[in-house]
């Protein structure tokens, strides 16, 4: 699951470097954090579901640098039953 995202993170790296130079947007670095963001949602609403919940409420996302071009993305909130 994680293979289709090699090149773009390859390219994201490769593509860093040269953008933190000259400076603005890395436009692929955008689209996979949005992609992540995403994706940590989905895991969220799936974990809910397991556990019997159907909302989640009071979801937070938070970001952080893990190192110089590369950030981590944690979302939490409270499963719910709601009738």
């Amino acid at each position: 699951m994680a293979a289709p995202y090699v090149p773009v993170i390859l390219e994201v790296i490769s593509s860093a470097g040269l953008k933190n130079i000259v400076g603005g947007e890395i436009s692929e670095y955008t689209k996979l954090q949005a992609n992540s963001r995403e994706q940590v949602l989905q895991r969220m609403k799936d974990d809910a579901a397991r556990m019997g919940a159907n909302a989640i409420v009071n979801v937070r996302l938070t970001t952080s640098m893990v190192m110089q071009g590369c950030s981590e993305i944690l979302a939490y909130g409270t499963a719910v039953t709601v009738k």
